[in-house]
Order: C-alpha cells, then sequence, then structure tokens
C-alpha cells in the first residue's frame, strides 16, 4: 500500500467541502505544492535532461478550488493532513518547511518500492518515459533516496537542523522502512497461515498502514524536544490509527488482488474464521486458485465486509479524536465519511455498496 490518491467520490468531496474541511487545508496544500515544486527542480540538477520530461502539473495557491486543484488534493490528501497536523502544534516554520518536502521523497520512495512488489508504474518525478517499467521504478527509488538527503543537508543548511541529526533521521527512516519491507517480503510467495482478525490487524495493518504513515514523524521525533515532542508521540499515534484504518480499507478493495497473490488481507481472515460455511467453501475456492465472481465482496461477502468496514471505523474515530484533543480542527464526527472515502477510484462503489445498508 502507498500514500494513494483517496476521496473519489463526488459525494466524499462534496460532504467535506461543505464543513470546510478542503478550505481549511488551503494554506497546507499551497505549501505541499510548493514543495513537490522545490524537489521537482532538485531533480534537475541530479539528473541529465535527456533522463527527465516537462513537469508534473502543480497547482497554484489560487486553484484550491478547481480541477486541478481537488486532484492535487486527492494524490496528497494524506501528507496535506500531516502538514496541518504539525502546524497545529506549533512546529517552527524552517522545520515545518522540510517535514513538507520530506514527506514528499518519503512518498515517492514508498511508491517506488511498491510498484516493484506489484508489478506498477506510478510516479511522482517527471522522469522522461523509457522501456521497462521495473527500472524506472529502479531509477525513481534511486533519485528519491538523493534527493530526501538533499532535503535534509538544505535544512541543515537554513538551520533547521543540525548536520549530525542528518545521518540520524536517514538511519531512523531506514529502520521504520525496512520494517515495513520485511512484511512486505514475507509474502513475496503467498502466506501459508490466515492469522485471526485481531491478529492480523496488529501484525500486519500496524505495520503496512500504520508505521508506513508514522513515517512522516520520523524526522520529528528526532528533532523535536519538550512538550512539542510529547505531543508529536500522541499524534504520531493517532496518525498511526489512521493508516491502519486506511490499510483496512484497501483490504476491501484490494480482496481480488490479495486472494489472487495469497497476502494477508483482513476480509480473507474475517471470512475464514468467522463467516458462514457458505461463505468459508466460497474462499477456499477462490483462494485454492479458482475464479472469484464480479461483485463477491458486495454480495456472497457483504456481512464479512461490513465487519471489517467497523474496524476501520473505531481506527478512524479513535486517530480523529486524539487530534483533536491535540487541538487540530479536524471534525472527529466526519471519522467515518473519511472511511468512506479514502479508497481510489476502483473502490468507491464498492464502499458505496457496502455502506448502502449500514
Amino acid at each position: 500500500m502507498t500514500l494513494s490518491p483517496v476521496f473519489r467520490s463526488q459525494t466524499s468531496v462534496q460532504l467535506l467541502a461543505e464543513h470546510g474541511v478542503w478550505s481549511r487545508l488551503a494554506p497546507d496544500m499551497e505549501a505541499q505544492a510548493k514543495a513537490v515544486r522545490k524537489v521537482h527542480e532538485d531533480l534537475e540538477q541530479l539528473i541529465d535532461a535527456r533522463f527527465r520530461t516537462e513537469a508534473h502539473y502543480v497547482p497554484s495557491a489560487d486553484e484550491v478550488a478547481t480541477p486541478q486543484g481537488l486532484h492535487f488534493l486527492q494524490e496528497y490528501f494524506f501528507l496535506i493532513l500531516f502538514r496541518s497536523i504539525f502546524r497545529s502544534l506549533g512546529v517552527g516554520q524552517a522545520r515545518l518547511q522540510a517535514y513538507t518536502e520530506l514527506n514528499f521523497c518519503i512518498k515517492g520512495t514508498i511508491t517506488a518500492a511498491d510498484n516493484l512488489f506489484d508489478d506498477q508504474a506510478k510516479t511522482l518525478l517527471p522522469l522522461a518515459p523509457s522501456s521497462g517499467a521495473r527500472f524506472m521504478s529502479i531509477l525513481q527509488l534511486m533519485s528519491f533516496e538523493r534527493l530526501l538527503r538533499g532535503v535534509l543537508d538544505r535544512a541543515a543548511q537554513r538551520g533547521a537542523l543540525g548536520l549530525e541529526d542528518v545521518a540520524t533521521i536517514q538511519r531512523a527512516l531506514m529502520d521504520r522502512m525496512a520494517e515495513i519491507g520485511v512484511l512486505e517480503g514475507s509474502e513475496e510467495g503467498g502466506v501459508a497461515e490466515i492469522p485471526t482478525p485481531d491478529a492480523m490487524v496488529d501484525s500486519v495493518h500496524r505495520v503496512r498502514g500504520g508505521a508506513l504513515f508514522a513515517l512522516a514523524f520520523a524526522a520529528p521525533s528526532v528533532l523535536e524536544e519538550g512538550e512539542l515532542a510529547e505531543r508529536m508521540v500522541d499524534a504520531e499515534e493517532a496518525i498511526a490509527r489512521l493508516g491502519t484504518a486506511f490499510q483496512i480499507v484497501d483490504d476491501l478493495t484490494d480482496f481480488e488482488f490479495d486472494v489472487g497473490r495469497r497476502s494477508h488481507n483482513l476480509l480473507v481472515s474475517e471470512i475464514y474464521h468467522s463467516g458462514t460455511e457458505e461463505e468459508k467453501k466460497a474462499l477456499t475456492r477462490m483462494w485454492d486458485g479458482g475464479s472469484i465472481p464480479e461483485g463477491a465482496v458486495e454480495g456472497l461477502f457483504s456481512d464479512a465486509g461490513r465487519a471489517v468496514l467497523e474496524r476501520a471505523y473505531v481506527e478512524a474515530r479513535a486517530s480523529f479524536a486524539t487530534l483533536h484533543q491535540l487541538g487540530h480542527w479536524f471534525d472527529p464526527a466526519l471519522a467515518d465519511e473519511v472511511v468512506h472515502a479514502i479508497v481510489g477510484l476502483e473502490g468507491v462503489a464498492r464502499m458505496e455498496a457496502l455502506t448502502s445498508e449500514v
């Protein structure tokens, strides 16, 4: 899983607009856009023009309410939210800028690595198309590794952190990413056992989703001190729970893909351990290589799907309640709507089907 584009449902977009979420995020969206542009500029100094293409479109401050601005919000929603949280906690401007640029590099690194695991070709850098999607992902991965170091060096030059902090932050990020990577690597040949839902959430979703989102706090955990550091710990836990919710929802969207490669999936666990005999028999056929009927999640497995969805609600509600206690403006009453909305384009219809009777 990556920090994928979300809020594809027009209903969700409209609801959050009515509650002022988009307008409250506007300054952080503008800052995130500037950070993306800056890193794209860094790329020009990193690799020859023959390996680059025209820079990706990044909206300006007055384009927040336009379709282009909405697309950027969808692509970078979580990074924008992270910045909003850091700002509400009282992070200074120099470090806030560094964290914003750094989190873009983290997202890009994770995206490139995820491409290699899943044979995809998503890119966040204006690299010239070349033969071989795998090569492009490797090139993107190498680029972001160097761009990330450049962001840290620039922050050190500005006085936002010490030179000795650069290596410490890189080590913290490497350790955290390695923890996530170990889990991903363990599934390369498929999984032999299906843990209970509780065990799977703790051992898989809190790593693949929770630890992934918490990467945004690697640098603050090194740099911040005193009361701000204590508040950062609470905010990191809250964001990890939001990441866990995101991964749970992602499992509903990716059910067919995960069954096909026999990887961990919470809906599979829910059916395997708590489903009806009919559901269990159907799952066994699919798990053993049988075809997966279209609409199986919304139909045959809908009760199990809603049980999984309830777990996502619990995580998201706890996340936004904690953030609200820390002084962030996001209304915790919107937690369930965020759960419904944090799906890619392919998951909108499935989420609407599962929530139609809830």
